[in-house]
């Protein structure tokens, strides 16, 4: 199923806004779950049902300021129903619509909350297939978690794919931090969000953070060395895109994994791509488009859009289930 990219998008920025902000999309009927963590907080996930309680299970991860409420998100979510899985959607730290009782976030490396709910939801039903699929942030997350684990993954763990990853967290955030006005209009619709986020916490936790330095940081850097970095143990932005980016993590993934990239993506230059970790591990495939943007891949008419990426990610995962279902569980459950 090759990508033909939709003529009447005129370039990758204009793929990445329809994509993240003019689509239609699905509003497929989810429950809402809170689960209470060891450390006294909570996530909130979002679940649908299979059609039965063998059903494969995928479970997705949003991205950067997104949420299980993210049209992209829905969408495939809509497909996994038409392909019979069931679907478990994570909302990150803080991006649930409700404030998290502990003075930190999420971020591009937290993998721990991950393994929790791989964890859980694996010892629900044995034996059941689990699929994971991240977008953009989410999808540095799988990364670096199937790469940090290697074989250690709950056997259930069929395979993944990630969808527009920032493998490279330092060079996607020199390439968001540069001049022109898009990288303006990227910058500052994640920025704002991020920054009255920070700024509702220093009102819970009274001197966590500089006040002044957070209302200033106009760059990703900036905001990562006064906010990310501090509450998550990190010494510096610089020391959290070093330990936190998936590229260094590419080589230790052992179950199926497809990443699709867009060459042209604004958000995530192609120099970052791990072309050569990727083609010396055999279970990773790397799909780089020459077009797509960021999250985009929009194909088809205006009238009736078509999401290429999503589409074949379900494809992917659904190949790996059946695979999945025909053999004996994997090593390291």
């Amino acid at each position: 199923m090759d990508y033909r990219p939709a003529r009447w998008l005129k370039g990758p920025n204009a793929m990445t806004v329809f994509g993240a902000v003019l689509r239609p999309w699905p509003r497929p009927r989810l429950e809402r779950e809170r689960w209470e963590l060891p450390d006294g907080d909570f996530l909130d996930v979002d679940r649908l049902a299979g059609p039965s309680p063998r059903a494969p299970l995928l479970l997705v991860c949003h991205g950067l300021e997104g949420s299980s409420r993210a049209a992209y998100v829905r969408g495939l979510v809509a497909r996994a129903r038409e392909r019979g899985m069931g679907v478990l959607a994570l909302n990150f730290r803080s991006c649930s619509g409700s404030p998290n009782r502990l003075p930190r976030f999420y971020h591009s490396g937290e993998t721990g909350d991950l393994a929790l709910v791989v964890e859980r939801v694996a010892a629900e039903r044995p034996g059941r297939p689990l699929l994971l699929c991240g977008f953009s942030l989410g999808g540095n997350v799988v990364v670096k978690y199937l790469g940090e684990r290697k074989d250690r993954l709950p056997g259930e763990v069929a395979g993944a794919a990630v969808i527009s990853v920032p493998f490279d967290l330092a060079r996607c955030a020199a390439a968001l931090d540069g001049p022109g006005f898009w990288n303006w209009v990227y910058r500052e619709r994640f920025l704002r969000g991020l920054r009255r986020k920070a700024l509702l916490l220093l009102r819970r936790f009274p001197g966590l953070l500089d006040e002044g330095a957070v209302r200033g940081s106009g760059t990703f850097r900036a905001f990562d060395g006064t906010v990310t970095a501090p509450l998550h143990g990190f010494g510096s932005a610089e020391d959290y895109y070093t330990r936190s980016s998936s590229r260094g993590f590419v080589a230790g993934v052992r179950r199926p994994l497809l990443a699709i990239s867009a060459l042209d993506d604004p958000l995530v230059p192609p120099d970052s791509l791990p072309f050569e970790e990727a083609g010396a591990n055999p279970f990773v495939t790397l799909l780089a488009t020459p077009a797509g943007g960021h999250v985009g891949f929009v194909s088809g008419g205006p009238l009736r859009p078509f999401h290429w990426a999503e589409a074949r990610a379900i494809e992917f995962l659904a190949s790996v289930a059946e695979r999945a279902a025909d053999a004996p569980l994997a090593s390291g459950s």
